[in-house]
């Protein structure tokens, strides 16, 4: 078996498709971001602007976060030393949680080491804590709650992208005594559109299903403390478990769910995703801790974010750019070809020193791929100014189309 040639088989295949990635060596600089410098592989260093980070609101730099962090080190060292059931459950770990808890108004919450592992993890476990559990899954659902679904055995289903007149079809067809769960999301990332919370709730009632939604794209973004888009809403408690990051808006790393005390403590009890697991090390969990109470009380943030999103929206519209339709902070541009789009990601970066990666398949179907602009506090009108005019001179010179309607 020739096992290299497999390799440049399946590598050829990215590269001849315009859809193989590359990874940019970055440096962030504390105080200065969305500024960076690219380590280039020539060994020079490029002074950039960041436009596709999910550091939504620039909490990776807040003073408050960073001092929480220094102090979790001074005090506690390293690591956790452990895996949560075997000496890696720290004081900062129940400070964290505890925070979680309270912000999503849930008695209890459950910190893994990535929202992935916390989507799969919980999911794949939920239908053996229900045997005979049904799953109705959104189609444009987080690869990491499609991973859990399948992982787990259950019945799955999946709706049409929040078409609620589907999902009720699938509800009636079900076995009305099987225990059901409908998976869902409050931003759907790629797009930037909201998921139907208070319809879908509502079908839960109906057919007596437990809701799971997540809000890694929310949190911190909205509501009035930052608990997503359940508490902007006002519809917390009828969600029954609640996904979420530390490493988007909060700017630090990790996932978790909040729910009721039973709930999480089945879920730790036998998801092996968080059983067999290290745990975060103080200085993450004190920083996540620190950026939650922050934006709790700061929702300035979160105003001049959306401000700068709508400013973008509307200056790529004015010059006819393919601007998908988003009510959300997500400013996706919409290339429709794979070689185009790595085309124009490429002369930003070499021509333009604007850093945004081309999202292709499998992220996104293929024919809608696209470049996914993430405003924030930290990009200034200048900042705005210089991506606008950038991409206004590179739409001619790649043959696109303007005013083109994408969907």
């Amino acid at each position: 078996m020739d096992y290299d040639s497999c390799l440049d088989t399946a590598l050829a295949a990215l590269h001849n498709e315009g859809r193989y990635r590359v990874f940019l060596n970055i440096v962030r600089k504390n105080g200065s971001f969305p500024r960076a410098k690219w380590n280039r592989p020539d060994g020079s260093v490029q002074d950039i602007t960041v436009w596709c980070g999910n550091d939504y609101l620039g909490m990776g730099q807040n003073p408050e976060v960073l001092s929480a962090m220094h102090n979790a080190l001074d005090k506690a060292g390293a690591g956790s030393g452990g895996t949560r059931n075997i000496s890696g459950t720290t004081a900062y770990h129940s400070a964290l949680e505890a925070e979680i808890a309270d912000l999503h108004q849930k008695e209890s919450a459950l910190v893994f080491t990535s929202a992935y592992i916390a989507n799969e993890a919980t999911l794949s476990v939920l239908p053996k804590l229900f045997p005979g559990m049904i799953i109705f899954s959104d189609q444009l659902n987080h690869a990491s709650m499609i991973e859990g679904i399948k992982n787990g055995p259950c019945v799955k289903k999946i709706w049409r992208h929040n078409d609620l007149a589907h999902l009720r079809e699938l509800l009636e067809a079900a076995d009305p005594d099987a225990p059901k769960l409908i998976a869902f999301e409050s931003v759907y990332s790629m797009d930037g559109d909201f998921g139907p919370l208070q319809q879908v709730c509502d079908l839960a009632d109906e057919f007596d299903a437990l809701t799971y939604l997540d809000e890694v794209h929310a949190v911190g973004m909205y509501g009035p403390r930052g608990g997503g888009v359940s508490e902007q809403d006002r519809l917390t408690d009828r969600i029954d478990i609640i996904n979420g990051t530390l490493g988007k808006a909060y700017g630090v790393m990790g996932g978790y769910i909040a729910a009721s005390a039973k709930m999480v403590d089945a879920v730790r009890s036998y998801a092996p995703g968080f059983i067999f697991t290290t745990s975060l090390p103080p200085t993450v969990l004190a920083g996540a801790a620190a950026s939650i109470r922050y934006l709790k009380t700061h929702q300035e943030l979160r105003d001049q974010q959306q401000s700068a999103a709508k400013i973008l929206k509307m200056r790529l519209k004015a010059l006819g750019l393919p601007v998908m339709d988003s009510p959300s902070h997500i400013v996706p541009v919409h290339v429709g070809n794979p070689v185009k789009c790595k085309m124009l990601s490429d002369a930003l970066l070499d021509d333009f020193s604007i850093y945004v990666q081309p999202i292709n398949f499998p992220t996104v179907p293929r024919g809608t791929e696209r470049l996914r602009f993430t405003p924030s506090p930290v990009h200034d009108f200048e900042m705005i100014d210089a991506l606008v005019k950038a991409l206004d001179s590179l739409w001619q010179k790649c043959e696109l189309s303007r005013n083109a309607v994408a969907s």
